[in-house]
């Protein structure tokens, strides 16, 4: 069995949902076959080893644990759910206080426990936030910390491709930047429906600039209808596109979505959020999304939304003022 690598892959928070189906999916996708569960809920974490047990994968040596230092012992590869879950009628932004306390113990943990960690991907929302979190107690290089931002930007695929009723791959570069929330930027212009840009059919019989708005809102909505339809938050999808995204990291083949990555430019300060993005062994990197200045207003809107919740969890302790983040991790 040829695996991406032999090194510990964790997966945090692997009793719940997120956490099952992104064991199943690394091991379907042969990452690695040193994978280690973690999860506080025994019960259920030693179900989940079981269910994957009982699946019958080959050459895999999977293993599971309630003990934190245990689990990030010489962990190569980390991808954490690890936070609660959103409800429904809850925001991203209402899970922040908890899931914010969540991301300092882990990054804590981190650099206690496995400071030599090639890449983190961050999951559990405000994913923005939890990740800039994690990557600043960590003490980690921004090139090794991004987020799940992904799952905007394929959101906006489905819409397009249920609207125009054509198949998926017929919608190309679908595009969505800044924060993972409602304040998201949703871009036409990197688009193709059919191969015209999305740009010269929006306005048009075929796409109504009213029907496009509507898009819009159910693609900074798609979370909530899936609460809505399904009685609890999306699950498979995150689970899919961040062992993705971790197989990118691993060498794998290129993840072909933006990613929330730290950035820190002449345009955008001391801030977690989706951009055009790479991920490589050496990490991410980045350049800024181009667009039309109605997109670019939506990216400082939703640049300045984060800066607000940033800001927010500065005030109430979890991390010291921006002017002294260098001194909490020397990489920032």
């Amino acid at each position: 069995m040829k695996f991406l690598t032999d090194e510990k892959l964790v997966l945090v928070g692997a009793a719940g949902m997120i956490g099952s189906n992104m064991a199943q999916t690394a091991m379907m996708m042969h990452l690695t076959p040193n994978i280690c569960l973690y999860d506080p809920y025994g019960p259920g974490l030693e179900g989940v080893a079981e269910e994957m047990a009982h699946c019958g994968f080959e050459g895999v040596n999977l293993t599971y644990t309630s003990d934190i230092a245990e689990a990030l012992r010489d962990a190569k590869y980390i991808v954490s759910s690890g936070g609660a879950a959103r409800k429904a009628g809850m925001t991203r932004e209402d899970l922040l206080k908890g899931n914010a306390a969540v991301a300092e113990e882990l990054g804590k943990n981190i650099r206690r426990y496995c400071p030599d960690v090639r890449h983190v991907v961050v999951i559990f929302n405000p994913a923005d936030i939890t990740g800039l979190i994690t990557l600043l107690y960590s003490g980690l290089k921004p090139s090794q910390v991004s987020t799940l931002a992904a799952l905007d930007s394929t959101r906006l695929r489905s819409e397009l491709a249920k609207y125009f009723h054509i198949k998926a791959d017929e919608v190309e570069n679908s595009r969505t930047y800044g924060g993972h929330g409602e304040q998201m930027a949703v871009y036409a212009s990197t688009t193709k429906v059919n191969g015209k840009p999305l740009t010269e059919i929006i306005g048009t019989e075929a796409l109504p600039e009213k029907d496009w708005e509507e898009l819009k809102v159910r693609v900074i909505q798609g979370g909530k209808n899936i609460i809505d339809l399904r009685g609890r938050s999306s699950f498979q999808s995150p689970a899919f596109l961040s062992i993705e995204m971790i197989a990118a990291a691993m060498g794998g083949p290129e993840f072909r979505w933006p990613v929330g990555t730290y950035v820190n430019d002449t345009r955008f300060h001391h801030i977690m959020m989706a951009m055009e993005t790479v991920v490589t062994k050496d990490g991410v990197r980045y350049s800024e999304p181009k667009g039309t200045p109605e997109e670019q207003k939506a990216l400082e809107q939703s640049y300045r939304h984060l800066c607000a919740l940033r800001d927010e969890v500065i005030e109430m302790g979890v991390l010291p003022p921006v002017d002294k983040w260098s001194e909490l991790n020397p990489n920032i």
